[in-house]
């Protein structure tokens, strides 16, 4: 019995031992196919960083290009700035130094022509002084009155002016500018008395208004005001004028407010392109009126074609 055990044993034995030895090559089969497929994975991720390491090196040398590229065309930008400024600037300063004494010499031409103005106002008004004179050395002379009993007559005649034209206007500022305005306005009468035909003759006429309006007599002022345009008409610098205070003395006067809007209009009609008119402007609008819009200029008609 135990013979044959044994030799079952014998004969089991060799059988065991192929089975164990076929795992043992299967895993080490397994083993060998994933070392390989280490290798293989390690390879391609040394290629990729390979890879990538040449695309970086390509980029740091586009970066240091672009820069390079940068710097030359900052440096030829300051070079050329340089260059334009070195060149503009000394015509510049002649420019600048040519305008200056431009400027200069039309100060000297506009003193020169204010001068000649001046100059010119003087000899009219003594042109007229001497019309004047003549006119009344032209002029026979009154018969004396009959004396009265107990006397003679005396006085000088009531034509006569009392002074020059230059002297009677000069003494009328003076005693304008000087605070005394009612005997200013007593010269200033007296000059259009004698000297009404005079280029100053406009400017007496306002004076007199204005006093009247600063002294707020709104209604005497508008009749003084009124003269300058009815006498003057002509005068573009105290007509224009007169009418602005004109129709700021009637607005000041209660109920005539229309007809203080009604001489702004019309001086706007008048003297478009005046100061007053402006000014005229903004009066109406403070009277609750619209200010006339400027017209624009005819065009002229189109030529027809031959």
């Amino acid at each position: 019995m135990f013979r044959r055990f044994c030799a079952c044993l014998l004969i089991a034995a060799p059988a065991v031992t192929f089975g164990a030895d076929k795992a043992m090559m299967d895993l080490q089969r397994d083993v060998a196919q994933l070392q390989e497929s280490v290798k293989q994975l390690q390879r391609s991720q040394d290629e990729k960083f390979a890879k990538i390491e040449v695309l970086v090196q390509q980029a740091l040398g586009s970066s240091n290009d672009a820069k390079t590229a940068v710097a030359v065309i900052q440096s030829g930008l300051q070079q050329g700035m340089r260059d334009t400024e070195s060149k503009l600037v000394p015509p510049v300063a002649g420019l600048s130094t040519r305008m200056d004494q431009m400027a200069s010499d039309f100060r000297t031409l506009e003193g020169a022509v204010q001068d000649l103005n001046a100059a010119l106002t003087k000899i009219q008004t003594q042109l007229t002084d001497v019309n004047n004179g003549l006119k009344v050395l032209q002029t026979p002379p009154p018969a004396p009155p009959a004396p009265a009993a107990g006397g003679s007559a005396a006085g000088a005649s009531p034509g006569m002016p009392p002074m020059s034209a230059t002297d009677l206007y000069a003494a009328a500022q003076r005693d304008y500018s000087g605070g005394q305005p009612e005997l200013a306005v007593q010269e200033f009468a007296e000059y259009l008395k004698y000297y009404g035909n005079t280029s100053q003759a406009p400017a007496a006429q306002f004076y007199i208004g204005y006093t009247h309006y600063t002294q707020k007599d709104y209604a005497t002022a508008a009749q003084d005001f009124d003269a300058v345009l009815e006498k003057y008409p002509d005068d573009n610098v105290r007509a224009p004028e007169a009418a602005y205070y004109k129709g700021l003395s009637l607005k000041q006067i209660p109920g005539r407010k229309t007809d203080a809007a009604t001489e702004f209009l019309q001086l706007i009609k008048d003297y478009p392109d005046n100061e007053n008119a402006k000014k005229a402007c903004t009066q109406l609008q403070s009277l609750g009126r619209n200010c006339p819009v400027k017209a624009p200029p005819a065009k002229a008609p189109a030529k027809k074609k031959k």
